[in-house]
C-alpha cells in the first residue's frame, strides 16, 4: 500500500514538473518571439527625416498657403487698374407738350425726338500706367512676403525638429544615467551587506535614480508639446504620431558675418518686400501729383426726329476742374509723401534688424562651435578619467559614494551640454539661413558612419556605457575593452 502511494506521488510530481517545463517553454518561446518582433520593429521602423517635413510643410502649411493666395489675388488687380473706366450708354425720349403723351412724328411737334448717347472717360495721360505700376509693385511685395513666410516657416520647423531630437536624446541619456546609478546602487548594496559601507550610500544612489525617472516623465510631456506644435506647423492633425528624429548632420555655414549681411541685403525676401513697397509708394506719389491734371470725358449724341425733320448728332468733351486742390489734391500728395517716408524708415529698420539678427545668430554659431570643441577635446575626456578613477576608488573603499555619484553626474551633464550646444548651433544656422535667404529648402541627415560621426571620433574616446547609443558615438569604445580595472568593477557589480 505504501509503495502504491509512493508511486502515485512520484507520478504527480512528474506531471507537475512536465507542466512546469511546458509553461517555462511557452514563456521562453513568447519571450523569443517578442524579442524577434522588437528587433524587426527596430530594424524596419521609420525615422522622422527633416527634409520630408520641409517638403510637407511647403505643401500643407496654412500660413504659406494663405501668403500664396494673397500674392496671387493681388496679381488679378493689375489688369483692372490699367483698364479704362466702363463706357456709358444713354437713351431716352423727348416729348413736346404735355397733352399728348407721345408726339413723335407729328408735323406740328418738331422737337419730339428719340435721344441716344455714348460716353467714355479718359484719364490724363500717365495715370493708368502709374496705377498699373503701383499694383505691380504691391503684388511683387506680397510675393516677396510669401517667400519670406516660407523661409520663416521652414526655420520654425527646423527648430522644432531639433528640439524634438534633443528631447529624445535627453531621455536616452537619462536612461543611461539610470542604468549607471543602478549599478552603483548594486555595488553599494553589496558593500552595505558586507559591512563595508553605510546604508546612506545606498539611499543616495536610489534617490538619484528616482530623480532621473521624474525628469524622464517631464521630458516625455515635453515631447508631446513639441509634436503638437510640429504637427500644427506642417498642417497635420495635432494627434498625428511622429517617429523618432534621425541624427541631424552638422550644417555647414561657410560665410563670414560681413558676407552674410551683404547676401541678406541682396537676397532677403523681407528686404525685397520693403523695397517693392517703397517703389510702389514712389509711384503713388507720382500718381497723386498727376491728380492735379484733369480727366476727359468724350460724349457722342444722336437725336432721331420725325419724318419731316433732319436727325441731329453732337460730340462733346467734359473735363473735371481740380478747383479744391488745396484741400484735396495737395493733401493727397502730402499723404503719399508721408507714407513714402514711413516705408523708407521701415526699410532701413528692417535692414538693421536683419543685420542684428545675423550678428546674434552668427556669434551663437561660433560660440557653440568653440564650446563643442571644448567639450569634445577637453572636458569630456578629463571628466571621464576622473569618473573612472572615482569608481575604482569606490570599489576599493578609498573614495566615498558621493564622490563617484558626483563624478557620474558631471560626466553625463557635460554630454548633455554638448548636445544642447549642437542643437543651439543648428537652430542658429537655420535662423541665419532664413535671414540671409539661402539654403533653406535642403537639409541633410546622417546615418551611421556618416561624416558628422567621423568628425567626433578623434576626441572623447571614453565616454558612456557599454551598448550606450546616446552619448557621443566615438565615446562607447572604452566600454568594449576589458582592462584590469573594468574587470575588477565587473566583479564588484559596477559594470555588468
Amino acid at each position: 500500500m505504501w509503495m502504491l502511494v509512493k508511486d502515485r506521488t512520484q507520478m504527480s510530481e512528474r506531471r507537475a514538473q512536465i507542466k512546469t517545463f511546458r509553461l517555462q517553454m511557452k514563456k521562453s518561446v513568447f519571450c523569443v518571439l517578442c524579442s524577434v518582433f522588437l528587433l524587426i520593429n527596430s530594424v524596419f521602423a521609420e525615422e522622422l527625416k527633416l527634409q520630408e517635413l520641409i517638403d510637407e510643410v511647403l505643401k500643407n502649411n496654412h500660413e504659406i498657403l494663405m501668403a500664396e493666395s494673397k500674392w496671387k489675388t493681388s496679381s488679378f488687380r493689375i489688369p483692372q487698374v490699367k483698364s479704362l473706366p466702363d463706357p456709358m450708354f444713354m437713351f431716352g425720349y423727348q416729348n413736346e407738350g404735355t397733352r399728348d403723351l407721345y408726339t413723335f412724328g407729328n408735323e406740328m411737334m418738331p422737337d419730339s425726338q428719340w435721344m441716344f448717347s455714348a460716353s467714355q472717360m479718359f484719364p490724363f495721360p500717365g495715370k493708368l500706367s502709374l496705377k498699373g505700376e503701383m499694383a505691380t509693385k504691391d503684388s511683387e511685395s506680397l510675393r516677396a512676403s510669401y517667400e519670406a513666410t516660407k523661409l520663416k516657416t521652414i526655420s520654425k520647423v527646423k527648430e522644432l525638429y531639433y528640439d524634438l531630437f534633443l528631447t529624445h536624446r535627453e531621455i536616452n541619456l537619462i536612461k543611461d544615467k539610470t542604468a549607471l546609478f543602478s549599478r552603483i546602487e548594486d555595488a553599494a548594496l553589496a558593500r552595505y551587506s558586507s559591512g563595508m559601507a553605510p546604508q546612506q550610500e545606498v539611499l543616495m544612489a536610489q534617490t538619484e535614480k528616482y530623480m532621473l525617472l521624474e525628469k524622464e516623465e517631464m521630458l516625455k510631456q515635453k515631447i508631446q508639446s513639441i509634436e503638437a506644435m510640429l504637427n500644427a506647423a506642417i498642417g497635420r492633425d495635432i494627434n498625428s504620431p511622429l517617429d523618432k528624429p534621425t541624427d541631424p548632420a552638422p550644417t555647414e555655414y561657410t560665410y563670414s558675418m560681413e558676407e552674410s549681411i551683404k547676401m541678406a541685403y541682396e537676397n532677403s525676401p523681407e528686404i525685397k518686400s520693403k523695397e517693392k513697397m517703397f517703389a510702389a509708394s514712389e509711384a503713388r506719389v507720382s500718381m497723386t501729383e498727376k491728380e492735379y491734371y484733369p480727366d476727359f470725358t468724350l460724349t457722342a449724341n444722336f437725336m432721331k426726329r420725325g419724318r419731316e425733320f433732319e436727325d441731329m448728332w453732337s460730340l462733346t468733351t467734359a473735363i473735371n476742374i481740380p478747383l479744391f486742390y488745396k484741400t484735396k489734391q495737395r493733401q493727397s500728395v502730402n499723404e503719399a509723401k508721408s507714407y513714402l517716408s514711413e516705408v523708407s524708415h521701415e526699410l532701413n529698420a528692417t535692414k538693421l534688424m536683419l543685420s542684428s539678427g545675423i550678428r546674434d545668430n552668427y556669434s551663437m554659431i561660433k560660440t557653440s562651435e568653440r564650446l563643442m570643441e571644448l567639450y569634445k577635446n577637453g572636458l569630456i575626456p578629463k571628466i571621464y578619467q576622473d569618473f573612472e578613477s572615482a569608481l575604482s576608488g569606490y570599489v576599493t573603499g578609498k573614495v566615498e559614494a558621493i564622490t563617484a555619484i558626483n563624478r557620474l553626474k558631471s560626466l553625463l551633464d557635460v554630454e548633455l551640454l554638448y548636445w544642447r550646444q549642437f542643437v543651439e548651433r543648428e537652430k542658429a544656422t537655420a535662423r541665419l539661413e532664413a535671414i540671409v535667404g539661402v539654403g533653406n529648402q535642403v537639409s541633410g541627415v546622417r546615418g551611421q558612419g556618416s561624416g558628422g560621426e567621423r568628425k567626433m571620433k578623434h576626441s572623447c574616446r571614453q565616454i558612456g556605457t557599454k551598448g550606450n547609443e546616446n552619448v557621443i558615438p566615438a565615446c562607447r569604445e572604452s566600454f568594449l575593452k576589458k582592462d584590469a580595472g573594468q574587470a575588477s568593477m565587473t566583479k564588484r557589480g559596477i559594470f555588468r
